[in-house]
């Protein structure tokens, strides 16, 4: 990878008619201007970086950029440093204590999101995003809570789908992981620790916690939503997979109608 970055390296500066010297002396005018000699860059240096692999350091690929007028990220990008993956890499350490998170937002990172939907769809139902998605596009994020979004499919819940309010609000976009359908019978401790499942029925999709019995399912909503479990037959139902992330926006002033049931309008 060094290698190749090398060669991109020295294929730039030739096509930019630069000799060694010239790149050595106007990175010597760079670490001037900054009081520091690690912007400068050898003529020896500069033959092993591009013909060697030699990585060079951070401040010899700030010099590189400034002279051959190419982007920072790019650089790091041909050394194997994304920075696209660091959100999801900032995972890789759970922090117990509530943060700020700056992650240098104005990096044009992207990820793949869902930009245009099947225009039927109804928002106040709840559906399994993944089959209606008629366009991906890229958006510049370089953080949604860590999580890898490629390895995800996604639910949208309905408008009118109060099931699994106060957890998960209407209008929510969640993150499903489709490599984990089997129920869970034990390992939480409370309501938030337990698994929420995405799942279609002949009438339609829904969130729930669940409890397999013998070849039936049972799909509870939370007590809040002042709704009824319902018993589905194991044919009846598929597990789509496990709710791993939530986007949502909470309205403090919306709550559900009295006597809806998401049950008829959201599923």
């Amino acid at each position: 990878m060094a290698d190749d970055a090398g060669t991109k390296l020295k294929k730039i500066r030739e096509r930019l008619n630069l000799r060694y010297r010239d790149v050595e002396e106007a990175s010597l005018r760079i670490a001037a201007r900054h009081g520091n000699d690690e912007f400068a860059v050898a003529l020896s240096r500069l033959a092993d970086i591009e013909n060697k692999g030699t990585i060079p350091s951070i401040y010899r690929i700030y010099s590189f950029c400034a002279i051959y007028r190419i982007n920072f990220h790019e650089v790091l990008e041909w050394y194997g440093i994304n920075f696209s993956s660091i959100g999801i890499d900032s995972g890789t350490v759970e922090i117990e204590r509530t943060h700020t998170v700056d992650l240098n937002a104005e990096i044009d990172a992207e990820v793949m999101l869902p930009i245009t939907l099947d225009p039927g769809i109804d928002p106040r139902r709840t559906f399994f995003l993944s089959r209606v998605i008629q366009k991906w596009g890229k958006l510049p994020l370089i953080l949604l809570s860590g999580y890898d979004l490629k390895g995800h499919r996604y639910g949208y819940i309905g408008s009118d789908d109060w099931s699994m309010h106060p957890i998960i609000y209407p209008g929510s976009l969640v993150l499903i992981d489709d490599s984990r359908r089997k129920i869970a019978t034990s390992g939480w401790k409370n309501e938030h620790d337990r698994p929420i499942y995405f799942l279609e029925s002949r009438s339609g999709y829904m969130c729930g916690w669940c409890t397999a019995v013998g070849d039936q399912l049972m799909v509870y909503p939370h007590p809040s939503s002042q709704l009824s479990p319902t018993l589905f037959a194991a044919d009846e139902v598929e597990v789509l997979g496990q709710v791993d992330g939530v986007a949502m926006r909470i309205n403090l002033r919306r709550r559900p109608r009295t006597g809806s049931s998401s049950t008829e309008e959201g599923h």
